[in-house]
């Protein structure tokens, strides 16, 4: 009784975990990189970005911004969002900016 009580408790376990394997890939995170070439020259106008990231769109994981040559690297999640809306949340935030290629 104890042994077939085992068998079912294991096979039990071993079916939710597949379960949230399967789970896992349907929702799998789709990242992508872009780089914006922007007008930003100063540290408040990246603070500016960087405290009003939601507004660029959902999914963004990371912004770095690069002062020096004006780039600001967005990492995003491509199911939620992608360049268009970003470049609107820029033009929200009253920031010039352009996909770099």
């Amino acid at each position: 009784m104890k042994k077939m009580m085992m068998i079912c408790l294991c096979l039990l376990l071993g079916a939710g975990v597949c379960m949230a394997q399967k789970q896992n890939k349907r929702g799998a995170k789709q990242l992508t990189t872009t780089v914006f070439q922007t007008d930003l020259d100063c540290p408040n106008c990246a603070k500016k970005v960087e405290t009003n990231v939601p507004t660029l769109g959902k999914g963004i994981e990371d912004v770095k911004i690069d002062l020096k040559s004006g780039e600001v690297t967005v990492v995003y999640d491509a199911s939620k969002n992608n360049d268009a809306t970003i470049l609107n949340g820029f033009k929200k935030l009253k920031v010039k900016a352009s996909v770099k290629k």
